[in-house]
């Protein structure tokens, strides 16, 4: 049995949800190339609407904001990115994966596909990716959204995420690989199936492996090489409308960090999405949607 058809299709999930759509809007695969190297990235929707950028969290993709896409996708034209060393995007020649360097990426996407006026929206690793760019690029914005991510993070969090991570990374066979997955995050099985083909791949002796780059695997690994100090900085400098999103669950990013953001930005709310953890647009996507959907209809007034 094909790995594409275990599993729910996205539509079925959605419905398992309770997710609210009435199209049966599809990705269209995307490839660009900037900065010597090739960037894939999903877009959805109708070119004309509003754009929202995404961008996932560490040992995420593109695919991690399904849920959230298919049904904005009536509305707005969604560009779903898989950063450097993610999903189908290339790995970088330098290992580098840096705040710097990816905020780098977003500058040369932004511009080579020409948006402007746009709304932007990351998760973890991509939250900071995202406030870093926008704390220079505030007035390219429509709105700005962070996802259980700012300048502090809980030391918790990051050692439950690094010892999974750590964890055996080639496996003989799909299932084993939904196995754990299905364990990690408590899902249906029947879910993890049908969204783990994007996080995986076999590789030519048969072993099956992650998408993204194995030195993110690495337990002395660390991404971030902005100074915490300097992360607040950056915030001060942000002015457009923004969001924040935190899983009330959460074990990253904590009320009181959350709440010291609110009264950084300028121009900001922030919103706690029950029944999530840090994942919290896979855990909880009809929440995560409610909030998000009533602050771009807030903003839009």
């Amino acid at each position: 049995m094909s790995i594409e058809s275990q599993g729910l299709s996205l539509y079925e999930a959605a419905r398992q949800k309770g997710i609210p759509f009435t199209s049966h809007n599809a990705p269209t695969d995307c490839t660009l190339s900037v900065r010597d190297m090739t960037f894939h990235y999903l877009e959805w929707g109708n070119s004309n609407d509003p754009t929202i950028l995404m961008l996932h969290g560490n040992a995420q993709q593109a695919h991690s904001w399904d849920f959230i896409s298919l049904p904005l996708s009536e509305q707005y034209h969604v560009i779903a990115l898989d950063q450097r060393g993610h999903g189908d995007s290339d790995w970088s020649n330098q290992q580098d994966y840096s705040t710097q360097e990816q905020v780098k990426d977003i500058d040369s996407i932004v511009s080579n596909l020409k948006l402007n006026n746009f709304h932007l929206i990351g998760h973890s690793m991509g939250g900071r990716n995202s406030y870093a760019w926008a704390s220079q690029n505030s007035h390219k914005l429509a709105s700005l959204t962070i996802v259980d991510t700012g300048p502090d993070t809980e030391s918790l969090g990051r050692r439950r995420m690094q010892q999974f991570k750590s964890l055996p990374d080639e496996l003989d066979s799909f299932e084993e690989f939904a196995n754990r997955i299905q364990s990690y995050t408590g899902r249906p099985i029947e879910q993890v199936l049908g969204s783990l083909k994007y996080n995986i791949r076999e590789r030519s002796d048969g072993k099956w492996s992650w998408k993204y780059d194995k030195i993110m695997r690495h337990p002395d690994y660390q991404s971030q090489t902005i100074p915490s100090s300097e992360l607040w900085e950056m915030i001060t400098q942000i002015h457009c409308p923004t969001l924040i999103i935190r899983g009330a669950n959460s074990d990253v990013f904590n009320s009181d960090t959350m709440n010291k953001m609110r009264n950084t930005i300028a121009n900001c709310i922030i919103s706690t999405v029950d029944n999530a953890g840090h994942l919290v647009q896979g855990d909880n996507p009809v929440g995560f949607l409610k909030e998000y959907q009533q602050f771009l209809k807030k903003i839009s007034n």
